[in-house]
């Protein structure tokens, strides 16, 4: 449904207006030609705070897991001085 909707929404801007990227009832959809950049971007950004970031391709998010690993990581740890287990 959601995929619908974006392509609508693209399809009812001019010609020279549509970008095939944006939000579509709060949710993230990008349908150009991914790079690299995005890429790297949406999945390996330690610049970026968010966890979750707009998906390089289609629609919903990506898992940054540069902000997830290290989250992770300080949970278990604290996880594990609660309970006396070695890290």
């Amino acid at each position: 449904f959601l995929t619908l909707a974006a392509v609508a929404q693209e399809l009812s801007k001019p010609e020279g207006q549509r970008s095939w990227h944006g939000r579509v009832a709060g949710v993230p959809y990008d349908f150009r030609f991914p790079t690299f950049k995005r890429f790297r971007d949406a999945y390996w950004n330690p610049a970026d705070q968010r966890i979750f970031t707009d998906r390089v391709v289609g629609i919903g998010w990506a898992v940054n897991f540069a902000q997830l690993l290290p989250r992770l990581q300080e949970g278990y740890g604290r996880l594990a001085d609660r309970t006396g287990a070695s890290t």
